[in-house]
Parts: C-alpha cells; structure tokens; sequence
C-alpha cells in the first residue's frame, strides 16, 4: 500500500446491509449460496479469516471439564454445557462475514485454562454419584486447550478441525460446512453434507464418544438493518457407549414481542442400533434421565427425573469469548490464516477498501489459477494436516504431520516448514 494513500470512506451499518441486500438478491432461489463462494467487496468484510473466526472454543475452560464427573449424566451435562457455551461470539458480538478461506490455508491456536472453572462462569460441579467430586484430576493449576484447523476442500468448501486437551484426555474432531440459502428476507443456515457435528471423545472414560450435531440458524434482521442469529430447530447429542441421548428444542417465537431465545431439552436412555427417536413428546417417560430448560442466551437449568428440584447449569449472561493464544508472527507460515490475509487485513484496517479489494481478488484469481494447473496435470490435491479432503465421513483423521503440528502448539513449538504443496 502507498505511504500517500488516503483513507477511503468507511461505510456506516446501514450501507453495508443495503450493498449486502442488493448482492443477496441474485441468489434468491440458488439452492445453496455457500457453495457459489460469491466474493464480497472488502468494505462489507469483517477484517478476519474465517478459520481464525470459526471455531468451537469461545469458552474453552467448558471444553477443558468435559470428563470430569464419575457419573454419566453428569459427563453428559458437561458435554451440554461445553455446547451452550461454543458460539457466543453470535450471542455477545454482531454476526458478520469474514474471509473465504482458501484451499490448504491453515490455522493454529491454544488457551491455558484454570483446571477449576473459574466461579464466575456459574458452572456448577455437576456429579449426581458423589457430590460434584472427581477421580479425573492432573494435579496441575492451568490446562492447554489446542486448536487445529485446515482448508481441505474448495469444492464444496469444507474445513476440517481437531480440538485436543491432553491433560484432561479430552479431544473433538470435525468437518465444518455450511449450506445456505437466502430466502429473501433471512439466510437459513444449515450443516453441510460432510458437516455431521462435533465428535468429542474422552479418553479417560474408556474413549467415550459423543457426536453433537448442529441445527438450522436464521440470519435475520437484514430488512431492518440489524443482524442477529437465531435458531428454531432440533439438535442431538449422542453417546453410544453410556446409551445416553439428549434432544434439544430450541423454539421458534412469534413476530410480536421479544425475543426470549427459549428452548427445552430431555436425556433419556436409548439404544443406539434401534434409535427412532427425533422428537422429545416421543420420549418414553420412563427413560427420560433429566429435562433441560432456559434461555440459550441466559440461564440454562437442568432436572434429574424423579425431582422438582432444578439446578442451574449454565448462565450465559457473564461470560465473553476468550482470547486465543497464537503463534508469533515470525513463526507463522505464508498459507497459515494470520499471516496470509495479513495485508487485506492492513488495507481495510486502514480504510483503503478499494486496495483490499484488489488484493483479495488478486488471491481468488491465483486460486483459480492454481485449480486450473492442477486439472490440466492431473494431479490431486491433498490436505497436509488431515488425511482426507472430506473422509473419514465425519471423523476426520490427522496425517503424521498433522499430529507434528498439534504437539508443537502444546509444547509452544511453532516451527513448521512452507509446505511443498500449496493450494492458495
């Protein structure tokens, strides 16, 4: 960028949501926008990539806990917790459109956590067994929580990701894609084909898995000028191996009135070879574990069947997402987030909107550049951190690089070399 360029304009809210509006609109009626990649002016950007923005670890202290009851409805309700609290970025801040990511970028970050969530947080031992006690100790003040993540596919855009807390024996796994489509008033956003939830395993209670799928959200307010997410759908939380199942109901509420971001919940016992079971009014009362209610925006409760009694399991009013810990800056790598949209980030920062433009467009075209290359030798293009584009289905699988790169982000060792193969 020049020395001597002068800051352009900024847009206020209301021009950005018009210009995004008028764009949106060629796409009324397109099955699924996401996989068209439209590419924004930089002025209607937020000034971050979307694999820095996108993740599951607003309040990794909640990620950290999982495991921690010697009970299974407590180890369940520890998994829902670590649910509420995933996404407050929509909840706490505005929704906004980051960077497309590009094919074989990459991003990387931790936090070190309290080993005891910290009081304000209001999360309560949950442990129905013992009282809130635990045999899952590790004896040591903080613990890391790890983040890896990688473009691996352009066509339809998919990411995969690993989450890792080795101290507590606590991992998830991943492939994030979206479906949307604008409906004229709002954009329903749904999981993508190869996006079939969160897969979280707890090593320590003989690899316990459970898969957390993801429901329908609206973009709303575009109209008038205010966005906001909301969510009017059904999500599942299942365990095979405790034979727990949770059904959440998040509620849709009339135009009139606020907003109260109601939903309700049940865990009930199931079978995993013969579930049936999408509805909670089809749940047998006789294997329901425990209700769930509240305000996913506020205090969530849950009650053990068989009592009157709720307890309070999570309350979303204080809490803010957390900072991540990254690598340094001499350390990162030219395809890891950061570092690769560093000077669109430096453009729009700055107010020169139209050079950022330039620049961002100048990446999409070596991006089909390099796409058109590789058809023309035939050659495949492979993830360098994962192990497949979209496979396993699901259940992504680090490569030995990959399982490289998340001990170096545990030890805070960074140092990675340019890889041979790059897709942007």
């Amino acid at each position: 960028m020049s020395a001597t360029a002068v800051p352009e304009k900024a847009p206020d809210d209301s021009s950005k949501l018009k210009t995004f509006l008028s764009i949106l609109r060629k796409f009324v009626g397109v099955a699924d926008i996401a996989s068209v990649r439209f590419s924004l002016p930089a002025q209607l950007l937020e000034p971050r990539p979307n694999l820095e923005y996108w993740h599951y670890l607003d309040r990794p202290e909640t990620f950290a806990s999982i495991g921690k009851s010697d009970d299974e409805l407590g180890r369940m309700l520890e998994v829902l917790r670590f649910w509420f609290t995933k996404d407050l970025k929509y909840i706490k801040g505005k929704p906004c459109k980051p960077y497309n990511s590009t094919l074989g970028e990459f991003f990387r970050c931790s936090w070190e956590v309290d080993d005891n969530i910290p009081e304000e947080a209001n999360l309560p031992g949950i442990n129905p067994a013992s009282n809130g006690s635990s045999t899952v100790t590790d004896g040591d003040d903080k613990v890391k929580v790890c983040y890896l993540t990688e473009q691996t596919s352009h066509h339809p855009p998919v990411s995969a990701f690993y989450i890792d807390c080795p101290e507590r024996g606590v991992s998830a796994r991943g492939f994030d894609q979206i479906s949307a489509k604008f409906t004229g008033t709002s954009i329903r956003v749904s999981p993508g084909q190869h996006n079939l939830g969160i897969f979280v395993n707890i090593e320590k209670r003989d690899n316990e898995e459970y898969q957390l799928t993801h429901p329908d959200a609206h973009l709303g307010g575009i109209l008038r000028g205010a966005l906001s997410i909301t969510v009017a759908d059904t999500c599942y939380v299942t365990c095979p191996k405790t034979g727990l199942k949770a059904i959440l109901q998040y509620m849709e509420e009339g135009w009139i009135g606020r907003t109260q971001n109601k939903m309700e919940g049940v865990i009930f016992r199931y079978s995993a070879d013969k579930d049936t079971v999408t509805r909670m009014k089809d749940v047998p009362e006789k294997d329901i574990v425990a209700r769930i209610t509240g305000s996913w925006h506020g205090k969530i409760y849950f009650t053990p069947a068989g009592s009157k009694d709720s307890t309070l399991l999570i309350d979303i009013t204080p809490l803010f997402p957390v900072t991540k810990e990254l690598p340094p800056a001499e350390e990162q790598l030219s395809n890891e987030s950061l570092k690769f949209w560093s000077e669109v980030t430096d453009a729009i920062v700055a107010k020169q909107f139209s050079q950022a433009t330039k620049l961002k467009q100048d990446i999409e075209e070596r991006q089909r550049q390099r796409a058109t290359e590789r058809t023309e030798k035939g050659t495949e293009w492979s993830p360098r951190f994962f192990t497949g584009a979209v496979t396993p289905l699901g259940k992504p699988e680090l490569t030995e690089e990959g399982q490289k790169a998340l001990e170096g982000i545990r030890a805070d060792k960074f140092a990675l070399t340019e890889s041979t193969v790059k897709g942007a």
